[in-house]
């Protein structure tokens, strides 16, 4: 009998034993291709010998030190080697355990910012629907995901929600893909006047969204748009890049394909590629000589914040990135991926859209095609999809409630950047075998 709390208590979970590359070994031998990088974390496989040598080495020479006391040599030559490549002017590096804890101090980030620059009366954080940033209350305020709000909405601060910008339901017919995104980047400043320009202290959103709406990235200008509107009334660009960051889009940084730079970044999973719990706020030079300037204390923190090991880690994992230029491999395999997803998926009479970037795609699936209707909730078709791929050997990350919360269902993908492209098909083979077996009860 388990005494540990699992994810959901009717589940049975095999036991993990293992990692070979790309496959996940359970305690039955069975191995399992991790076709999703658990939550596209997984960026180098399980078995980097780099990666586990600097935690090795770390560890022997310093485990912990608490950041009120001391800084560390891996924290600072991870800070600096993530500022060497961050776009625009990101300038200092605040370390956390997870991706939540990265979005928690954005938000208190930007509230203390406008603070020590005698702007109080900024409150306001405007994000978007179907979004997600976390799990802590003041990220999950943040997300737009209304299943994973509902429970905990009465300890949840009040947020604004605009539209995202998902052109495959929300697109109107004619419209071009263009004039869709300067339309809906518009309602940001409506958003912004309602409440008065004032009170608003910053927008937050992810440049691909990850497990909401499954690999969407935002029409062309979209970005750039929202970039002006926030110049436009002194807002804070918070761009989080948790899930879709360090690579698996094909830029190091997401946000660099858009052309444009935050105010405020968030980073994670792919930083530690799951080797040791880390995540980064990265923020503005003007941000952080706010706070110097005045205060000289940001009023937030956690006891493991710049851990020596997970920064150690992380440092590792940027260094295989940038010096086996993994990001270019995650453009070329991504272009193949693509391509074979969509030999395989793009006709199929329950199979909506294929949408992503670089290793990072995403499949709905609806009952009807032409009219893009999502099947009927009760049928529950990611949950079935889960457990059909596993039983094949396949770990990806299905999701429901894609439309609204309640209705739609898609499967993210999100390999490892390592994956070879005969360990792609495989995947795509796993994955077609149980979209059939799925599929065909519905």
């Amino acid at each position: 009998m388990s005494h540990v709390f699992p994810r959901h208590c009717k589940s049975d979970n095999p036991v993990a034993v293992g990692g070979d590359g790309c496959f996940l070994i359970d305690a039955s031998g069975k191995r399992y291709f991790d076709g999703s990088g658990g939550a596209a974390v997984s960026c180098l496989g399980h078995s980097n010998e780099r990666v586990v040598a600097a935690i090795k080495a770390q560890v022997e020479r310093l485990a912990f030190a608490h950041t009120g006391f001391f800084t560390s040599e891996p924290a600072e030559a991870l800070a600096d080697l993530l500022i060497a490549h961050a776009p625009g002017d990101l300038d200092r590096v605040f370390f956390v355990s997870g991706g939540s804890e990265a979005v928690e101090s954005a938000i208190k980030l930007a509230r203390q910012y406008h603070l020590e620059r005698g702007e109080g009366e900024r409150r306001h954080l405007i994000a978007r629907k179907q979004s997600y940033h976390g799990n802590t209350l003041g990220a999950l305020s943040a997300g737009g995901n209304a299943w994973r709000r509902a429970q905990f909405a009465p300890l949840l601060t009040e947020m604004s929600h605009i539209d995202a910008c998902y052109e495959y339901a929300e697109r109107r017919e004619g419209e071009s893909l263009e004039a869709y995104g300067q339309r809906t980047a518009d309602a940001l400043e409506a958003e912004i006047l309602r409440l008065g320009p004032e009170t608003v202290m910053g927008f937050i959103a992810e440049p691909v969204v990850g497990a909401t709406l499954g690999a969407v990235p935002a029409a062309p200008g979209y970005f750039a748009r929202i970039r002006e509107i926030c110049d436009k009334y002194g807002v804070l660009l918070i761009l989080d890049e948790v899930m879709c960051g360090m690579g698996r889009t094909g830029h190091l940084f997401a946000c660099d394909a858009e052309g444009i730079a935050p105010d405020i970044l968030c980073i994670a999973k792919g930083l530690g590629a799951g080797y040791q719990p880390i995540g980064a706020m990265l923020c503005s030079k003007a941000i952080y000589d706010a706070i110097a300037g005045g205060s000289g204390f940001f009023q937030h923190g956690h006891t493991y914040l710049g851990h020596p090991v997970a920064a150690a880690a992380g440092l590792a994992v940027l260094q295989e990135l940038l010096d086996r230029d993994l990001v270019a491999q995650v453009q070329a395999r991504g272009a193949y991926f693509e391509a074979a997803l969509r030999a395989r998926f793009a006709q199929h009479p329950h199979v909506g859209d294929i949408r992503g970037r670089g290793l990072f795609w995403g499949i709905e699936f609806v009952a009807e095609r032409d009219g893009k209707t999502p099947f009927d909730p009760a049928l529950g078709v990611a949950g079935k999809l889960k457990k059909a791929a596993f039983d094949e050997g396949l770990v990806c990350y299905p999701m429901a409630g894609t439309r609204d919360g309640r209705q739609g269902d898609h499967v993210l993908l999100a390999p490892p950047f390592i994956a070879s492209e005969a360990e792609l098909d495989g995947a795509l083979d796993a994955l077609g075998r149980a979209v059939e077996r799925v599929l065909a009860s519905v």
